[in-house]
């Protein structure tokens, strides 16, 4: 739904239902929750909820959260894409939110996957290594443009890091990064040529892990942000290129790179 903030739910979803996307991803608010899932529900759209804490004071942080995550999950989407914690939070704090989302999960039955993302406890391939330690039951939605950014590279000296997280990545944001960035002004660009097979193939190892495990499904979100993300040109703000089609793009380029 990001970038589309602009349409309501009712016309987003015609939109993406003929495209042949599957479902959306929605960052809904507490007011908006039940109108979301009611109208994927009406268009045959898989819905994806996202959860986010509040607050820098831990307390306060922790009760939105925990109450998010209740609510959303009263919806019962196909999981919860939850950005947990603060990098500024200890490992400690991190980890009470974590694990207050495996019991959530459990009470509900809604899965809670983690996303990698900057400014969260996951927000490089050094940082989530204890948590991965730690927390074996702790699983992931990989969103690796963020750790290309943080590391300022392609994370080829991080492979050990990188292949830890691919083993409990459930859930994929495709969106390719590069090492200045979390997004490349247009992944369809001979110059991001590298950039885009170095992160495919991380997807393509996860999609390989889920085959062997014999899973059903496997979850991508096409998530190229709008103007702010998507680079623009001073003055004007007009963006270089359309988060859509470029959106659309990674969409039909992953389902002729897997044949599906």
């Amino acid at each position: 739904m990001w970038g589309m903030e602009t349409l309501s739910y009712a016309e987003a979803a015609k939109r993406v239902k003929q495209a042949d996307y599957d479902g959306m991803e929605i960052a809904a608010g507490a007011d908006k929750r039940k109108e979301a899932a009611q109208l994927m529900r009406d268009n045959g759209l898989e819905l994806i909820l996202m959860a986010f804490g509040g607050g820098a004071n831990f307390a306060e942080h922790k009760k939105k959260y925990h109450d998010d995550l209740l609510d959303i999950a009263s919806y019962k989407p196909l999981f919860i894409n939850a950005h947990t914690g603060h990098d500024y939070f200890t490992f400690e704090q991190n980890a009470e939110l974590i694990q207050l989302a495996l019991d959530v999960q459990k009470q509900t039955g809604v899965r809670i996957l983690h996303e990698t993302h900057r400014g969260r406890f996951s927000y490089s391939a050094p940082a989530i290594q204890y948590y991965l330690l730690k927390i074996p039951e702790l699983r992931l939605t990989a969103d690796y443009s963020h750790w290309v950014n943080v590391a300022e590279s392609y994370l080829a000296d991080q492979i050990g890091n990188v292949n830890r997280a691919i083993a409990v990545s459930d859930h994929i944001h495709c969106r390719v990064g590069h090492p200045e960035g979390p997004q490349v002004n247009d992944p369809r660009a001979p110059e991001w040529k590298d950039a885009l097979e170095t992160h495919a193939k991380w997807w393509d190892a996860i999609r390989a892990r889920l085959q062997k495990a014999n899973a059903s499904t496997l979850t991508v979100t096409c998530e190229f942000g709008p103007a702010g993300y998507l680079p623009t040109l001073p003055f004007t703000q007009q963006p270089v290129a359309s988060q859509w089609d470029v959106n659309v793009f990674m969409k039909d380029y992953l389902k002729k790179r897997w044949q599906v």
